[in-house]
């Protein structure tokens, strides 16, 4: 029912441009033929807005995955380098929460791991919205962060490193079926922000399933049984990510910086220091206002990475309309 209401929706708003676009080109005919000038420009502004609208639906049009309609988790790691790493992997968590709170969608914790001075280690999150695996998919990968470190008395310029991992929740129409054997399953204290029984019982659950290499964790509830069940669904859900790697792989339509996340494949730096710039390394796309990147204004880097996967480039752009 939902991929049926929301192919209705796409057909009716693809009528309602047909519709506008018409009435627009009427419009300047019409102010040309009359020579009418209020009329003439009345057309070209419309022209001009349903430009703007074309050019926000062939992005969409990209979101055609197999899981793109799908809710999606992140996961965010610190990388060497201490608290500095530490700090810079939850400015990363926030920024994506805050681009997920500006797109209405809902975000619940999944697993936290603080760092020892500051920051985090690690942390898993779940973004619940329309299309929210298909926006956030090309994000995983490498995160370089240059900056005058606020942990150094002598105000040096330092870089750290993080890296995402964007994989989609997956749904009852996905069956991904798991030999427990194959699975070591470990129950440990959540050490994380929690009440008094979330920190003095084993409700915390690990689960590693050893042919793949896969290990996920939840902490989230108070019930060691509730735990188990998300880290169950993350694990599915890793595995239906691993195999739709493999196969897009195979056809060669998958980013190298996406089948292997490693510290020499960064997709992206946010420099604060000398000089203020965050560029996708990828597609190019440079921004000037790292605050407001970091604030959660990722659209036009989302957009621009959604292009090239299926492009092999920029998206392309329309000239104003004369």
């Amino acid at each position: 029912m939902r991929e049926r209401t929301d192919l209705e929706d796409r057909l009716g708003s693809l009528s309602r441009f047909e519709r506008d676009l018409e009435d627009a080109i009427t419009l300047v005919e019409l102010g040309e033929a009359e020579a009418d000038v209020d009329v003439e420009r009345e057309g070209l502004e419309q022209l001009k807005a349903l430009n703007v609208d074309a050019e926000r639906r062939q992005i969409e049009a990209l979101l055609s995955g197999e899981a793109d309609g799908n809710d999606t988790y992140l996961e965010v790691h610190s990388g060497a380098g201490g608290t500095e790493s530490c700090d810079w992997a939850r400015m990363l968590l926030r920024m994506y929460t805050r681009w997920a709170e500006r797109r209405k969608f809902k975000v619940d914790y999944i697993e936290e791991t603080d760092g020892e001075e500051a920051g985090i280690k690690s942390a898993t999150i779940v973004i619940k919205g329309h299309n929210a695996h298909g926006w956030l998919k090309t994000e995983s990968g490498v995160h370089r962060l240059v900056r005058i470190s606020p942990f150094d008395s002598n105000a040096r310029r330092h870089t750290s490193f993080a890296s995402v991992w964007v994989y989609p929740v997956i749904d009852d129409r996905i069956d991904i079926q798991i030999n427990e054997s194959d699975c070591r399953i470990d129950t440990y204290r959540s050490s994380g922000a929690g009440g008094q029984h979330v920190n003095t019982t084993d409700s915390a659950v690990r689960i590693t399933h050893i042919p793949s290499g896969i290990v996920v964790a939840c902490q989230m509830e108070r019930s060691q049984h509730k735990n188990r069940a998300t880290a169950w669904n993350m694990l599915r859900a890793r595995l239906y990510e691993k195999e739709i790697e493999e196969r897009e792989a195979a056809a060669n339509v998958i980013a190298a910086s996406k089948t292997e996340i490693g510290w020499g494949h960064q997709i992206r730096s946010y420099v604060l220091q000398p000089y203020q710039m965050v560029k996708d390394l990828r597609t190019g796309y440079v921004s000037g206002t790292p605050d407001e990147v970091l604030d959660g204004d990722l659209d036009n880097f989302m957009e621009a990475s959604l292009a090239q996967r299926v492009n092999g480039g920029g998206p392309d752009k329309v000239e104003d309309v004369d």
